[in-house]
C-alpha cells in the first residue's frame, strides 16, 4: 500500500546533503519526550513508534512511522524547543539526521520550499484530525476498527487470505494506538476473529473483510494520504 506523508525531493535533497546516518535497534530512543530538539529524521528502514505519556502514566501511541518517513516532531522558529514526543524503535533500522538550524536555514530562504514545509504539515494535522474524529463520534469500536483500517493502508500486503499487516504489534501496542485497554482490544479481536473479519498468523494481523471495518464505523473513504498510521 502507498506511504503518502513525505517531504518533497527538495527535502530529502537536504537530508542526503547532510550525508549523517543513525544507526539504531529496537527499543532505542531516537529522542525523548521534553529533551532539547536538535534534529530531525528521514527513515530509510525501520519503524518507528511516536507516542507521549500521558499523566496517569499510560502510553498513547500517535503514529508510527516507516521507510521514507520523516519524523519532526518539534516546532520551528521558536527558538530552543523541546522534543512533544518519545520516538522509539520498534525494528533495526537507520535514518539521514538533518539538524533543526539546518532545516530552518532552508526554509528561510526557499519560498517554494517553505510551501512544501506548510503543505506537509497541513496534510499531518489533516490526519490527527481524521483520528480524533474516529475517537469522538464512534468510541472504542471507531478507535479499533479505524486503526486496523489505517494499519492496512499504511503497512498492508495483499494476500490470497486478505491483507496482511506487516509490521508486528502486540495487543498492547495496538491498544496504545487507539487510545483504550489491552482488554478492549482482547475483546474486539476475539469478535472479529469469530465472525472470520480478522485473524492473526505468526503474530501477524490479517484482515480478510476491510469493507466490514469501514461500514462500521460509516468511513467516509478519506483519501490514502490522510487515512494513514504514520
Amino acid at each position: 500500500m502507498s506511504r503518502c506523508l513525505s517531504l518533497s525531493e527538495k527535502f530529502v535533497q537536504l537530508f542526503e546533503e547532510e550525508n549523517t546516518v543513525k544507526l539504531f535497534r529496537k527499543g532505542d530512543y531516537l529522542f525523548q519526550e521534553a529533551t532539547e530538539a536538535k534534529e530531525l529524521f528521514l527513515l530509510l528502514n525501520g519503524k518507528v513508534q511516536i507516542s507521549k505519556v500521558v499523566p496517569d502514566g499510560r502510553e498513547l501511541s500517535l503514529r508510527i512511522c516507516g521507510k521514507d518517513d520523516t519524523i519532526v516532531e518539534f516546532s520551528l522558529f521558536n527558538g530552543d524547543t523541546q522534543y512533544s514526543y518519545n520516538a522509539k524503535a520498534l525494528e533495526n533500522g537507520e535514518a539521514l539526521v538533518m539538524t533543526k538550524k539546518r532545516l530552518e536555514e532552508a526554509i528561510s530562504s526557499d519560498p517554494k520550499l517553505m510551501m512544501s514545509w506548510l503543505q506537509y504539515t497541513q496534510l499531518d494535522n489533516q490526519k490527527m484530525q481524521s483520528k480524533l474524529r474516529d475517537l469522538i463520534l464512534h468510541g472504542k469500536k471507531g478507535g479499533v476498527y479505524s486503526t486496523l483500517i489505517r494499519l492496512s493502508n499504511t503497512f498492508g500486503e495483499q494476500t490470497e487470505e486478505g491483507i496482511l499487516i506487516t509490521v508486528t504489534l502486540t495487543n498492547q501496542e495496538i491498544a496504545n494506538l487507539c487510545g483504550t485497554s489491552r482488554e478492549v482490544v482482547n475483546r474486539m479481536f476475539s469478535d472479529l476473529r469469530k465472525k472470520n473479519i480478522l485473524s492473526i498468523k505468526k503474530s501477524q494481523l490479517i484482515i480478510h473483510d476491510i469493507q466490514y471495518l469501514k461500514k462500521e464505523i460509516d468511513c467516509e473513504n478519506c483519501p490514502l494520504e490522510i487515512c494513514q498510521i504514520d
